[in-house]
């Protein structure tokens, strides 16, 4: 048998993938289940980015691009981030990838050496240390709370930076939590890993739905970050697979070189459909989708204080609530096995996310529709009720 490499042993496992599979598996038999597991919007791309897509199919646009892909693109995005989120950057700067995942693995390949240590909050998006593990990198967890909204401070990069470190991996809003930093926060912490000459990636998958303060990008206050986005959350076009990096323009030949050698480049219809993204009219629809995500959140958060669901960091942004479900005497794996298994209701169990708060957490995901939110809250209601009679007779056994 071919001897697998030792990087392989080190790969974290992705449970919100096992979750799917079960929730499809119980579907597959003719349970009705609501799935708040898998962050994926509900809604797909507006039918202006089809036509699209449709017309560079005709005009036979599905060749190669250019590593960075195609100047127009590279251009909107740089007007995006302008008018959107206060960052000025030269379009030169934009490489576009396959996916955010796409951007993450560059930007890890392009600062990790074997042996370098990239510290990453506690409770993260499990995939991301991954991308650390690919490039030779190790990934050190760091434990936090909902004081600081799961994020990590600069007195977290104070007390756990050692020789072997060179850098951080933050998100903004965050998965799981669904929580953004305060900019003050950011800023320190910024300023913080930069005086010790470390580098910063950030994460702004989720920067375009934000739902009370208007966020403006990490770019604002450093220019020499590098950042990821996507279409897949905002833009709502998972499966096309398509993002961005935006990184240093000293940087940018490397990258482009490793770009053209790992990828040749991002898929070329989906980049021509995604010009379509940024003109007014769908920008609207987009806007109409964020204002909808809000919805569900603020239907969510009371929904779960009358379950007994605590929800220690509010979420500003993204599509999740992390909620503790130690009050119903279930660790979160077995709280999630038995949600599913009966009240046909799927999220995923915090050791997804990280050791610290593993036992106790559960992410739900309302990326789906507002009517089988209720239904959900409805089944969970039953379940919950269930969970604390059978509390209250083993407790007067």
């Amino acid at each position: 048998m071919v001897r697998l490499a030792d990087r392989t042993e080190r790969t974290v496992p992705f449970y919100a993938v096992e979750v799917l599979k079960q929730a499809q598996a119980l579907a597959a038999q003719g349970r009705d289940i609501i799935s708040l597991g898998i962050g994926e919007p509900d809604f797909t791309a507006p039918a202006r980015v089809l036509e699209t897509l449709n017309r560079a199919a005709d005009a036979g646009l599905s060749g190669y691009t250019a590593p960075a892909g195609i100047p127009a693109l590279r251009e909107a995005i740089a007007h995006y981030y302008d008018s959107h989120f206060g960052a000025r950057l030269d379009p030169a700067r934009i490489l576009i990838t396959s996916g955010a995942s796409g951007a993450l693995l560059l930007a890890a390949m392009a600062l990790i050496n074997p042996g370098d240590e990239v510290l990453m909050p506690d409770p993260s998006y499990p995939a991301n240390q991954n991308f650390i593990t690919a490039a030779g990198g190790i990934t050190r967890l760091i434990p936090t709370t909902a004081a600081h909204r799961f994020q990590l401070s600069a007195d977290d990069i104070d007390a756990h930076w050692g020789p072997k470190t060179r850098g951080v991996l933050i998100a903004s809003p965050s998965n799981p939590t669904g929580t953004s930093m305060p900019r003050d926060a950011l800023r320190t912490l910024i300023a913080a890993v930069r005086a010790r000459g470390g580098f910063v990636i950030m994460d702004e998958i989720y920067l375009g739905l934000y739902y009370d303060e208007a966020p403006q990008s990490a770019l604002t206050l450093d220019d020499d970050i590098l950042v990821i986005n996507s279409f897949s959350k905002y833009f709502h076009m998972t499966g096309w697979r398509l993002g961005w990096l935006m990184a240093p323009a000293a940087l940018m030949p490397a990258i482009e070189r490793m770009a053209a050698s790992l990828a040749i480049c991002a898929p070329a219809l989906a980049q021509h459909a995604a010009l379509s993204c940024f003109e007014p009219e769908v920008m609207q629809i987009y806007e109409r989708r964020r204002l909808s995500f809000k919805e569900r959140r603020d239907y969510l958060l009371p929904e779960f204080a009358r379950l007994g669901l605590q929800v220690p960091a509010a979420p500003d942004g993204a599509f999740y609530i992390f909620a503790d479900v130690s009050a119903f005497g279930l660790n979160s794996t077995e709280f999630c096995r038995r949600l599913l298994n009966e009240a046909g209701v799927a999220a995923v169990p915090g050791l997804d996310f990280g050791q610290a708060h593993a036992s106790h957490t559960v992410r739900f995901s309302y990326a789906t529709g507002l009517d089988r939110l209720h239904e959900a809250i409805g089944r969970m209601d039953d379940f919950l009720g269930r969970l604390r009679t059978t509390m209250a007779e083993t407790t007067h056994a």
